[in-house]
């Protein structure tokens, strides 16, 4: 949720396979790469090759319900059936039948902290590969401000309290997923001559943020981008 900031082996190391493990998680699918393996397929479309004698083993076929009852279960046990959330999510899952809720919530969890801590640390890299271009100039022109300004930050992530699904949306292709984050900080901004501007270096804030991840779920790119972001005052 970039390692040029990372001094030791070790924290480069780390920081490769969390990114590694957001791409695994936050964008895993399968349905727009290959078409799924169709377990169910009766050996008569397999072609000749597979209709030899002990070479196929032919699974009981599934009538459509059944296979779609599969397919919710893990949105059913998210969101009770029959809410708007499980709706959306059904909508979701129909676009990609890869997406599961729980582990995308996990790779968001993920991405908040990278993005934060990227964006703390000026590390342009790593935020280019998981904003959106319009998000990305947005924090390009932050830190490009801080940084003519002489000022840096020195960021601790506490981590994060929750992090659930608010809205989702599905207009053709393009799927928008909006989650709501609480997580806690500390943060302090320092100007050239060391003297603190911003933020607190010893007390731990709490930060409530809407995020939204959108991708198209056509495209052969699996990676869910970050194209909006809020601050939420409960």
């Amino acid at each position: 949720m970039g390692s040029n900031d990372f001094i030791t082996l070790f924290f480069l190391v780390a920081a490769v396979l969390i990114f590694l493990q957001l791409r695994n998680v936050l964008g895993r699918r399968t349905g727009n790469e290959k078409p799924p393996r169709d377990l169910y397929t009766p050996r008569d479309a397999a072609g000749p090759e597979a209709q030899d004698a002990g070479k196929v083993v032919t699974l009981p076929r599934r009538d459509a319900a059944g296979e779609e009852e599969d397919r919710f279960a893990a949105i059913d046990a998210f969101a009770p059936a029959g809410t708007p959330l499980n709706e959306s999510l059904r909508e979701m899952n129909k676009a990609d039948p890869s997406f599961s809720p729980k582990e995308f919530v996990n790779g968001a969890r993920m991405a908040y902290e990278m993005i934060v801590m990227a964006f703390a640390d000026g590390d342009r890299k790593t935020l280019k590969n998981l904003l959106s271009k319009e998000v990305y100039e947005g924090f390009d022109a932050a830190i490009a401000d801080r940084e003519s300004k002489g000022e840096k930050v020195k960021s601790t992530f506490v981590g994060i309290d929750k992090a659930e699904i608010k809205n989702v949306e599905v207009n053709g292709s393009e799927a928008q997923i909006t989650l709501r984050i609480i997580s806690q900080m500390i943060s302090a901004t320092y100007d050239k001559a060391d003297v603190l501007v911003d933020g607190d270096a010893e007390t731990v804030a709490e930060i409530s943020d809407l995020w939204t991840f959108a991708r198209d779920t056509r495209s052969r790119d699996p990676n869910w981008k970050l194209v909006a972001t809020e601050s939420e005052h409960e």
